[in-house]
């Protein structure tokens, strides 16, 4: 007799998969995220960022549950993770247009008298 019964809903039910993003020169190489990976879906890189340090990487990114305890953990926020859908990848690159559109504009000189 198996302890866990399987779900009446199994077939209905879809397992979240997330997309992992790493800001390479941000990540001081500190682990944190390697080691509590519940699903071991990061590893350390061999190679050395601007920082000189040894930053995190996705090895096994098709194992990623969207549980976003990497992100919750790193110290440096150099982590973050989105749904693996179009749609969240849509609101990613329309979110950096829309701060790279902000920052190109020049600030007004405009006094209150």
């Amino acid at each position: 007799m198996k302890p866990w019964q399987t779900p009446l809903d199994v077939d209905k039910q879809k397992t979240p998969h997330g997309k992992i993003h790493i800001i390479v020169d941000r990540c001081k190489g500190c682990g944190f995220c390697v080691e509590y990976c519940p699903r071991d879906v990061l590893e350390m890189s061999d190679e050395y960022n601007q920082k000189g340090y040894h930053p995190a990487f996705a090895a096994h990114e098709e194992k990623c549950i969207n549980c976003d305890l990497c992100e919750l953990i790193c110290p440096e926020f150099a982590i973050f993770v989105l749904k693996d859908d179009d749609e969240s990848e849509d609101k990613l690159k329309g979110h950096v247009d829309t701060v790279l559109d902000d920052s190109d504009e020049e600030p007004s000189d405009e006094k209150s008298s």
